[in-house]
């Protein structure tokens, strides 16, 4: 009798233990578990930890609860100003309902990639090619707007949508390079021009400086004679100052009697000046001539012209 009751027993813990495997289930901390009962979906969604079901009554689906990171891939597409561009992007999104995840559509993850696609398509050629390359921030909400709207029919949250690359055409983007070069081209000249402008200004005002207070020119000769002495070059290069041509200027002999006396000098004689006495005397030999002249006088007429 008493070995009946312990087979019995034995029979009864061993069918428990078979039923208590069948119907023990353990939910993951990042999971939610979403039951159906003869395909009827059960209210409650088991949290993370140990949970029992009834076996063969029971069916227990788990649904990830954490952040999806799925790449889109590239759509190529005509932008709003007719380039032909390529564009990939990256969703991040997560479940927030895991009924409707389930319940509401087949594959949440498929639904989601493929209305990426679209609504990338659908950016692209709403978009400039310069919002495309510089106003991404914005694209970027417009898309995550476009599929937050139905996603959230599906149990779905969009956290994140980012635009990663835009591929280019190659004459694109050899005209863009071509573009840009020439605009750095441009606002180098005018810095140049800026920067000469302000060195002039800067120079009429030495200049002003300088002609008040003849002496700073030599100081400023001297300064550049050090400057040049320093880097001890073979070659010494002196500037001449203005003022020194315009002394040079008004020492040079500009009337007849300076030319004169200028001549025998530029020849290679040395002249002397003048003394008093030559002077008298060159006077009396000029009169002395004029007396030994005189005047003329006319010859008479032969008596045989008669």
């Amino acid at each position: 009798m008493i070995e009946e009751v312990l087979a019995a027993a034995a029979g009864a813990a061993a069918v428990f233990a078979v039923y208590a495997g069948a119907a023990a289930r353990v939910v993951k901390q990042y999971e939610r578990g979403v039951v159906f009962r003869f395909g009827r979906l059960r209210d409650d969604v088991r949290s993370p930890g140990f949970t029992m079901i009834v076996p063969f009554v029971d069916r227990l689906r788990k649904v990830n609860m954490q952040i999806v990171t799925m790449p889109v891939p590239a759509q190529e597409g005509i932008t709003r100003d007719n380039v032909t561009v390529r564009v990939d992007a990256v969703v991040y999104f997560k479940v927030v309902d895991p009924a409707d995840a389930v319940v509401r559509v087949e594959d949440y993850k498929f639904a989601v990639s493929q209305m990426a696609q679209t609504s990338l398509r659908s950016i692209i050629g709403k978009s400039d090619l310069d919002d495309l390359l510089s106003n991404r921030e914005k694209l970027n909400q417009g898309l995550e707007l476009m599929l937050d709207s139905p996603a959230m029919g599906w149990g779905v949250a969009i956290d994140r949508v980012e635009i990663k690359d835009v591929s280019l055409p190659e004459t694109m983007k050899r005209s863009m390079a071509r573009q840009a070069e020439a605009d750095r081209e441009r606002r180098a000249r005018v810095i140049n021009a800026d920067a000469e402008l302000q060195a002039s200004k800067k120079l009429a005002e030495a200049a002003g400086v300088m002609s008040a207070e003849p002496a700073a020119l030599q100081l400023r000769l001297l300064q550049t004679v050090m400057a040049v002495s320093a880097e001890k070059n073979s070659t010494l290069v002196l500037p001449i100052p203005v003022e020194l041509l315009r002394f040079l200027e008004r020492a040079t002999p500009t009337g007849p009697a300076e030319a004169e006396q200028a001549a025998p000098a530029e020849q290679g004689q040395i002249t002397a000046p003048l003394s008093e006495a030559y002077l008298k005397g060159r006077a009396a030999a000029e009169e002395s001539v004029e007396d030994l002249t005189g005047t003329s006088v006319e010859p008479s007429p032969r008596e045989s012209d008669r």
